[in-house]
């Protein structure tokens, strides 16, 4: 089974996703917030400048006199070239100033701004009135205005430090939603691990309290190690038990059998009486054959792996076959070194494997042979058997591995066609 996705990834890109927007709406709002911001104080200057005008105006003879003031107008700078405009008009008529300057809507004590073209530049307009006399108030109106290229370049500025404050913002916000998910995932895979490294065999609960939103895994996964250590337990007791109930009823009708066949003087009976023989010990060759492979099945989920001196390893298993081999009149030869050949492995599963070929060794060899059972250790540790059997005749190997297959010269010997199947699973 192949995982589908990563809860980090998704996590990841999930955290990034509202970063991107909380960034974006960041850049927005800085951006809006220092251009309304420049514009303000555009208009707080501008309409200084005017009031300044304004306040510069006086009545001769009923007659209205100005003397313009040069801060009001240098207060606007000339910074980016940005030029000024100024109108004052009194009466329906102009004063001084631009007579086409458009004013901008104003009240009395309150001054009136607007933005238009004028004269192919993009300029802000403010408009201050005045009331002058002492009898016949007359009403003047003072607009002073400047082309935005300042502004301009004050909000390219604006828009480059919040482009700039946006992605630091964006970039801190990812390397901490990196660190934030890894550290949220870190229990998970803590608890990974330390299931990682047990051993086979180890199916005890998980002991450490996982996080609120882990215990309902933790909690299933200590169930099913329970159901599966008890199904094991099973198992392996059935093996046994099978084992035991298989094997020794038969071994007990095939001596019988025997007894009965010593007997008998007629020889169609004793004829019958061997062929009872030789299916008994066909079944029973079955049945343990069966069994031990379960068995590997059953270990190679549960290995107990320790140092396994090969050389001991092939005496014990050439003293079980050495009755067998004494029928047949086959000598089982022993080339071992001196030294010890150590090997990490199952001493019960490597040797049910080399049982098995040996005993195909035995059970194919011709009468009055050798069957030479030797242990090299070198570059690779090798157990040889060397016998003087038919061979596989040029079968294909691999097809008798498989379970039940047996090779076309073994028509004559009792078999399951698992002993290869054994010796390829172990190995």
């Amino acid at each position: 089974m192949k995982p589908r996705g990563s809860i980090r990834r998704r996590l990841v890109l999930q955290l990034v996703g509202v970063e991107a927007i909380l960034s974006v709406a960041l850049f927005v709002v800085v951006r809006a917030v220092a251009q309304r911001a420049a514009e303000g104080t555009q208009d707080d200057i501008l309409a200084a400048s005017a009031t300044s005008i304004a306040d510069s105006l006086r009545t001769e003879g009923g007659q209205i006199r100005l003397e313009l003031p040069y801060s009001a107008l240098s207060m606007l700078g000339t910074l980016h070239e940005d030029r000024v405009f100024y109108r004052v008009e009194a009466q329906g008529g102009i004063l001084t100033g631009y007579a086409d300057l458009r004013p901008a809507r104003a009240q009395a004590g309150r001054p009136g701004f607007s933005t238009y073209d004028y004269r192919g530049e993009d300029v802000r307009a403010v408009t201050v009135l005045r009331s002058l006399g002492a009898g016949t108030q007359q009403e003047v109106a003072v607009t002073v205005a400047q082309t935005r290229q300042g502004l301009e370049a004050i909000s390219r500025k604006i828009t480059a430090t919040a482009t700039a404050v946006g992605a630091g913002f964006f970039l801190l916000a990812t390397a901490l939603s990196l660190l934030a998910a890894n550290h949220a995932l870190a229990p998970i895979a803590r608890r990974t691990e330390a299931v990682t490294r047990r051993g086979p065999s180890d199916l005890r609960p998980l002991s450490v309290a996982p996080p609120a939103e882990l215990w309902p895994l933790a909690r299933a996964l200590n169930g099913f190690m329970a159901r599966l250590r008890g199904s094991l337990a099973r198992t392996e007791d059935f093996i046994a038990e099978a084992a035991h109930r298989v094997r020794t009823p038969l071994a007990t009708v095939r001596a019988q059998a025997e007894l009965v066949h010593r007997r008998l003087n007629d020889p169609d009976k004793r004829r019958a009486v061997r062929e009872m023989i030789r299916a008994i010990d066909e079944t029973s060759r079955s049945a343990g054959q069966m069994l031990d492979h379960a068995m590997v099945g059953f270990r190679s989920e549960n290995m107990e792996r320790r140092p396994v001196d090969l050389r001991d390893l092939v005496r014990e298993t050439c003293n079980r076959l050495a009755p067998t081999a004494d029928l047949r009149e086959i000598v089982l030869r022993q080339d071992l070194p001196d030294a010890p050949v150590t090997v990490e492995g199952d001493p019960i599963l490597l040797q049910a494997a080399f049982l098995n070929i040996l005993d195909n060794a035995v059970k194919y060899g011709p009468h009055d042979s050798a069957v030479t059972v030797s242990v090299t250790d070198g570059a690779q540790v090798a157990i040889t058997v060397r016998d003087r059997g038919p061979g596989f005749g040029g079968a294909d190997l691999k097809a008798l591995t498989g379970r039940y297959v047996r090779g076309e010269s073994t028509a004559h010997v009792v078999g399951s066609g698992l002993g290869l199947t054994i010796a390829q699973a172990v190995a």
